[in-house]
C-alpha cells in the first residue's frame, strides 16, 4: 500500500483523508472487573531520586506525607483483524492466543512454541468499550473524585486502535464512546458545579515541541516544574471551564481537528503526535465546618466562627500515545520519516525510565524527552496509573506486538505512592466571611434606621400630645376665667340694683309708716346678704374645683415628660447595643486579618525552609579533609569544610577556618583555575559576609572587587547565585552601596539578571538592587545604569520569591523618590513611571503573596505623593487600586497613608468627584 496522503493540519482545512477508528466487530458479554492474581501489588517501594515521580514529595498541602503504595496497572486488548489483514493472513492463525478467564496472553513462536504473559486484564477482541472503561478506567476516575492524580494511557503499534480506546466521541452509536468520554460522563456525575470546579486543557507533543489543541496559535508552550514539590505543569495552556457533557464532547471534537495525522501503509489515518487530555478537579469536602460560641460569657450572643472549607485538588491525564511504527513496514518518506523519528525517540525515552524504575535503578533518565517530563508523576510518582497496550492479530507485525508485550510488563513492576492532595480553601472563607459581614452591617443599619424612626415617631407624637393638652388647659382656662368674671359683674350689678331698690323702697316705708318699719327693714337686708355670701361660696367652689382640674392637667403633662425620658433611655440603651454590635464585627475582622497573617508568615516561612534546605544540601560534602600542607590543604579546607547537622555549628566551622586560613588566602581562592575550589571559596566568603562584623574586613581586603569580578568572568550559575547573595549582604550598608556602585556593580548585577534562568539567583541579584534602590544619592546613577530595568526584566521568572525582592527594590526606590521631591531637590515625573513600571505595578497590586502585595501598596502610595504623577496613576487605572488600599488593605499604617495621598492631591479629588466615588 502507498503510502501517500495529506496531513492533518490543526485547523483541519488541509486534510486530505478522514480518520477511521476500528471498532471491535462484536461485543460480548463482560466480566465483572477482579484484581490480577498474577502480580499482585508488593509492600512500597522507596523511589529513586532521579525517578519520573522523582523528588516525588506531595505538595505541602497533601492529607498524608507518606502515601499509599499503588503499582501500575496494565490491560491487554486484541484488535480484530481488519479487511486487509482477512485477506493476507488468510491461511496463517493469530500471532497471539488469549486466555482471559486466566488474565493470560499466549504469544506464538511458532507452531509449537509459545510465550506465555500475564496481566491485570486480558481484553478479547470482542470486549464492549464500556468493559474496557470499567477495568482499565473507572478506578482511576473514582481515585481522581477521592482527590488523589490518575494516569490513563495507551500504547500500541500504529493501527491497534488506541484512539479508537481513549479517545471515541460515540455520536453515531452511543455504545462506542471512548474513556475519555465516559471519564467526563462520571466525574460530571459526582461533583456539584456551585461548589467544585472541573476545567480541562488538551494538548499534543508534536516534533518534541508542545502545542495548545485547543488554540492553535499557542505552538510553544513550556513544561514548568516546581522546585519544591517536583510537580510538572503546563502554565501557558488553555485551560477550559467545563459546565456540561456536551462543551466537553465539542472540545474534544475541535482538539482532533487540529491534531497531525497522515496515512501509512499501515493506517489510513495515523496520529503524528501525542495527545494529552488533563482534567483538573477541585472538590469540596462536605462536614468539616463547625461553629463555636463565643468567650465574652453572654450566652445571648453567639457568634459563629467558621472553620476554613476543605478542598481536595486532584488531576486526571488520559495519554494517546502515537503509534510505533518500522520505517520498512509503515514506507514513511521526507516529513512523515522525520515525525516517525521523533515519535519513535519519545517511546524509546519512555521505555528507558520504566526499564529504569523497574530495575530500581539509581538514575531514571527524565530528560532525555518532553514526553517522560510530563509524565514524571504517572510512573513512580504520585498519581494511580492504568495502562492500555493495544496489539494486533497479524503475525507480520509479530515482532511489534512482542515489543508493547514487554513495554506492558515492565510497567506492571513499576509502582507509585499515591497522596491525597487536601488543603484548606482561605479564598473561599475570606468570601465567606466578606458576604457573613455584608450581612451583619446592611441588618444593622437596617435596626438601626427602624429604631430611629420609631424614636423620631414617639417623640413627635408625645410632643403633639403635650402641646394639645396645654393648649386645651389654656383654652378650658381662659373659658372658665370669662365665664367667672362675667357671673361676677352680673352678680354686682344685681346687688346694686336690689340695693338701689331697697333704698328706694325703704325711704318710701319709712315716710308712710315711720319707725315702726325699721326692724322689718333689717330683716330684709341681713336675709339679702345672705344670699349674696352663699352665691360667693358657690363661686368659690367652682373656683377650686377648676384648680383641681388644672393640678390634674399639669400631673398629666408631667407624666408624658417622664415617658419621653424613659424613651430617651431606652435610645442611650439601643445605643450601647449598637456600640457591642460594631465591637464584635471589629473583633472579627481583626481575627480574620490575623489569621491571614498568620497564613502568609507560615507561607513565608515554607518557603524560606525550602529554600535554606536546599542551600544546605548543596553545601554538604560527605567526604573528609586529608592531611596535606601548604597550599593544597587550604584549597582542600575550602573544597571540604566540615559542616556540623546545626546552622551554629555550621558558622561556628566557617569561623574557626576564618581563624586559621586568613581572610587573604580564602580571597585568593576566588581566583583558582579549578572551578569546585572557587565555588566553595565564595560559598565561605557569603557565609562570612552575612555576619555584620566581617563585612567591612571583606570589603578593605578587596573582597568586594573580588566578587564583582566573578560575575564578570565567572559563567556558572552557581558561584553567579552564591556572589550575588554575598553582594546583597554588602549593599546593605551605605558605604559599600557607593563602593559597588562606583565599581560598576549595577552594570554586572544587570548583565547577570538577563542572562540568570534560576530564580534562587534571579532572587538574589534582585535583593541586592532592592538594597542599592534605598539610597537617596544613587538614584539617577541606578536608573542610568539599567538597574530599573534589570529589575522589570526579572519578572519574567514569575517565582514568589523572586518577585517580592523587585517589589521591595519598587517600594525602596519609590520611598526615595517621594523624599526627595518632598525636599525640593527633584523634580519632573517619576522615573519609575518613565522606564514603564507603573503598569506592572498596577497588575500585582492585588497580589496573592503578601510580601508582594505590601511592597507594591507602599510603592503606590509614594508615587501618588507627588502631584505630577497623579495624570499617569489615573491613566493607568493606579487610582483605582490606591482607592482600594484606603479602605481595604490589611496593615493600618498602610491604608492611613493612601487615604491622607487620596485626599491631599487636587487631582484625584477632581477625578473622584468625576467618578462619584466617596473616599
Amino acid at each position: 500500500m502507498a503510502a501517500s496522503g495529506g496531513y492533518n493540519y490543526r485547523d483541519g482545512t488541509q486534510r486530505s483523508s478522514h480518520k477511521v477508528d476500528r471498532p471491535p466487530s462484536l461485543n460480548s458479554n463482560p466480566k465483572s472487573s477482579v484484581k490480577s492474581k498474577a502480580l499482585p501489588a508488593s509492600g512500597p517501594r522507596r523511589n529513586s531520586t532521579g525517578s519520573i515521580g522523582g523528588g516525588g514529595a506531595g505538595p505541602a498541602t497533601s492529607k498524608n506525607d507518606t502515601g499509599v503504595p499503588g503499582r501500575v496497572r496494565v490491560a491487554v486488548r486484541l484488535r480484530p483483524r481488519n479487511a486487509e489483514e482477512m485477506v493476507a493472513d488468510a491461511d496463517f492463525a493469530d500471532c497471539v492466543e488469549l486466555q482471559p478467564e486466566l488474565k493470560r496472553l499466549k504469544l506464538r513462536k511458532n507452531n509449537w512454541d509459545t510465550d506465555t504473559f500475564e496481566f491485570d486484564e486480558v481484553l478479547t477482541e470482542f470486549a464492549s468499550q464500556k468493559r474496557v472503561y470499567e477495568v482499565v478506567a473507572k478506578p482511576v476516575v473514582e481515585s481522581v473524585l477521592e482527590g488523589y492524580n490518575g494516569t490513563v494511557m495507551a500504547y500500541g503499534q500504529t493501527g491497534t486502535g488506541k484512539t479508537y480506546t481513549l479517545g471515541r466521541l460515540g455520536e453515531e452509536d452511543t455504545a462506542a464512546r471512548g474513556i475519555m468520554v465516559r471519564a467526563m460522563e462520571d466525574i460530571l456525575a459526582d461533583v456539584s458545579l456551585e461548589s467544585d470546579s472541573l476545567s480541562v486543557s488538551y494538548l499534543q507533543l508534536y516534533m518534541e515541541t508542545i502545542q495548545d489543541l485547543l488554540d492553535p496559535a499557542n505552538d510553544n508552550i513550556s513544561i514548568v516544574e516546581d522546585p519544591k514539590t517536583g510537580d510538572v505543569s503546563v502554565p501557558g495552556a488553555s485551560l477550559v471551564e467545563i459546565r456540561d457533557h456536551q462543551s466537553f464532547v465539542e472540545l474534544l471534537r475541535l482538539g482532533e481537528a487540529h491534531r497531525f495525522a497522515t496515512n501509512t501503509k499501515l493506517n489510513t489515518e495515523s496520529s503524528r503526535s501525542h495527545a494529552i487530555l488533563m482534567v483538573n478537579v477541585k472538590k469540596s469536602v462536605k462536614g468539616r465546618d463547625s461553629a463555636l460560641p463565643s468567650q465574652n460569657g453572654n450566652n445571648s450572643h453567639m457568634v459563629k466562627s467558621l472553620k476554613p472549607p476543605v478542598v481536595r485538588k486532584s488531576k486526571l491525564v488520559v495519554v494517546d500515545l502515537a503509534g510505533s511504527e518500522r520505517i520498512d513496514k509503515s514506507g514513511s518518506e521526507g516529513h512523515t520519516l522525520e515525525e516517525a523519528k521523533s515519535i519513535n525517540l519519545s517511546l524509546s525515552a519512555l521505555g528507558k525510565c520504566i526499564n529504569a524504575l523497574a530495575e530500581n535503578s539509581a538514575h531514571v533518565p527524565v530528560r532525555d524527552s518532553k514526553l517522560t517530563r510530563l509524565l514524571r508523576d504517572s510512573f513512580g510518582g504520585t498519581a494511580r496509573t492504568s495502562l492500555v497496550i493495544t496489539i494486533g492479530p497479524s503475525p507480520r507485525h509479530r515482532g511489534e506486538t512482542a515489543s508493547t508485550i514487554m513495554f506492558g510488563q515492565r510497567a506492571m513492576k513499576v509502582e507509585n505512592m499515591l497522596k491525597l492532595k487536601e488543603e484548606f480553601d482561605y479564598k473561599s472563607l475570606a468570601r465567606r466571611l466578606d458576604i457573613q459581614l455584608d450581612k451583619l452591617i446592611a441588618e444593622h443599619e437596617r435596626q438601626q434606621k427602624a429604631f430611629e424612626d420609631e424614636i423620631e415617631r414617639i417623640t413627635i407624637e408625645a410632643q403633639n400630645q403635650i402641646s394639645e393638652v396645654e393648649r386645651n388647659y389654656a383654652d378650658g382656662l381662659e373659658k372658665e376665667r370669662v365665664k367667672y368674671q362675667k357671673d361676677y359683674m352680673e352678680s354686682i350689678k344685681k346687688l346694686e340694683e336690689q340695693l338701689v331698690m331697697n333704698q328706694k323702697k325703704h325711704g318710701s316705708e319709712k315716710i308712710t309708716n315711720g319707725p315702726e318699719d325699721d326692724d322689718s327693714n333689717v330683716t330684709t337686708i341681713k336675709e339679702s346678704c345672705r344670699v349674696h355670701v352663699e352665691e360667693i361660696d358657690d363661686l368659690k367652689k367652682l373656683l377650686q374645683k377648676e384648680t383641681l382640674l388644672r393640678k390634674a392637667a399639669e400631673e398629666e403633662v408631667q407624666n408624658l415628660k417622664i415617658q419621653l425620658a424613659q424613651w430617651k433611655r431606652s435610645e442611650a440603651a439601643g445605643n450601647s447595643e449598637i456600640l457591642k454590635l460594631r465591637k464584635m464585627l471589629e473583633d472579627e475582622e481583626h481575627q480574620k486579618e490575623k489569621l491571614e497573617g498568620e497564613i502568609a508568615t507560615l507561607h513565608s516561612q515554607l518557603l524560606q525552609l525550602s529554600f535554606e534546605a536546599n542551600e544546605t544540601s548543596q553545601r554538604l560534602d560527605r567526604n573528609e579533609p586529608g592531611k596535606v600542607g601548604g597550599l593544597e590543604s587550604l584549597m582542600t579546607q575550602v573544597r571540604h569544610p566540615q559542616l556540623k547537622d546545626s546552622g551554629n555549628e555550621e558558622k561556628t566551622s566557617i569561623a574557626k577556618l576564618f581563624e586559621q586560613v586568613g581572610l587573604q588566602k580564602i580571597l585568593s581562592l576566588l581566583e583558582a583555575e579549578d572551578n569546585d575550589v572557587r565555588i566553595h571559596a565564595v560559598k565561605v566568603v557569603a557565609n562570612l559576609a552575612a555576619e555584620e562584623a566581617n563585612q567591612e574586613k571583606i570589603v578593605e581586603a578587596g573582597g568586594l572587587t573580588s566578587l564583582l569580578m566573578l560575575l564578570k568572568s565567572s559563567e556558572d550559575e552557581t558561584i553567579h547565585r552564591v556572589a550575588a547573595g554575598a553582594i546583597a549582604n554588602l549593599a546593605m550598608n551605605e558605604t559599600n552601596q557607593e563602593l559597588i556602585m562606583t565599581q560598576g556593580g549595577i552594570s554586572l548585577l544587570s548583565m547577570t539578571a538577563a542572562n540568570g534562568e534560576d530564580p534562587q539567583t534571579l532572587r538574589m541579584v534582585a535583593g541586592a538592587i532592592a538594597n542599592l534602590c534605598g539610597n537617596d544619592k544613587l538614584q539617577s546613577k541606578l536608573r542610568g545604569e539599567g538597574g530599573i530595568k534589570a529589575l522589570l526584566g526579572m519578572v519574567r521568572c514569575g517565582h514568589p520569591d523572586v518577585l517580592a525582592q523587585v517589589a521591595r527594590g519598587i517600594a525602596n526606590f519609590a520611598k526615595c523618590e517621594s523624599r526627595a521631591s518632598t525636599q525640593g531637590t527633584k523634580t519632573g515625573r517619576s522615573l519609575l513611571i518613565e522606564d514603564g513600571a507603573l503598569s506592572w505595578i498596577v497588575q500585582n497590586a492585588n497580589n496573592d503573596a503578601s510580601p508582594i502585595r505590601r511592597h507594591i501598596e507602599l510603592a503606590l502610595c509614594h508615587l501618588a505623593q507627588h502631584e505630577v504623577n497623579a495624570k499617569d496613576m489615573i491613566s493607568t487605572g493606579a487610582l483605582w487600586e490606591l482607592v482600594r488600599i484606603s479602605r481595604d488593605c490589611s496593615r493600618e499604617d498602610i491604608r492611613t497613608l493612601a487615604y491622607r495621598t487620596l485626599t491631599s492631591s487636587p487631582t484625584f479629588q477632581a477625578e473622584l468627584r468625576r467618578l462619584r466615588i466617596d473616599n
